[in-house]
């Protein structure tokens, strides 16, 4: 896990700013950051785009998604099923596609085929951590499913709070993970030190 977000984050240094550290409260999408002794909120929007779940991270509020990549018809392309690209509302909230080397080292993934419509999905930057697309039962949507305190929730969010560091090695100092369960409905969220 570690590998993952240090690489994920690697690339977020190219906009970090010395001095600034963010502080998320738990479950709301509004940090706190201190730059040079002076506190600013930053909001972190909540894309409204369809999309399976969205990165952000600090210090600025650019937003990589991932979403269903579906021709007109509805159905998954088997060799590509999920399109991750940026929402750079730091500056005109415009889409862009990922550069090359953010999609092959950092925010890409590597989809495989298990039957039944289903896909293993791991980041190009850490293969060890699994999420599963499928479609619901409940819904007959597909969601990408997480594993959270030993069960499956449907992933809506990553947030990665970083602090210092460099561009190779950059100080990760915690992951949120925000997601839903499927049989209740609640929001489950889980923060841990990568």
């Amino acid at each position: 896990m570690n590998t993952l977000f240090a690489i994920l984050l690697n690339f977020s240094l190219l906009f970090h700013h010395p001095g600034t550290t963010t502080s998320p409260e738990a479950g709301n999408e509004t940090d706190t950051i201190t730059r040079k002794k002076v506190k600013m909120v930053i909001n972190f929007p909540t894309p409204a785009v369809p999309r399976l779940f969205y990165v952000q991270r600090d210090p600025n509020t650019n937003t990589i998604i991932y979403d269903l990549n579906q021709d007109a018809s509805g159905q998954l392309d088997p060799d590509n099923p999920i399109h991750v690209y940026w929402i750079k509302y730091n500056e005109r909230s415009q889409k862009e596609e990922l550069n090359l080397i953010q999609r092959k080292f950092a925010y890409g993934l590597v989809t495989k085929p298990l039957g039944n419509n289903k896909f293993d999905v791991r980041f190009v930057s850490y293969k060890k951590y699994p999420l599963l697309l499928m479609r619901s039962a409940t819904d007959n949507k597909y969601h990408i499913y997480a594993t959270v305190a030993k069960k499956q929730i449907i992933l809506n969010r990553v947030f990665l709070r970083i602090e210092g560091g460099s561009f190779w090695i950059p100080n990760v100092v915690y992951a949120e993970i925000k997601g839903t369960d499927p049989d209740t409905g609640k929001e489950v969220v889980e923060r841990f030190k990568p």
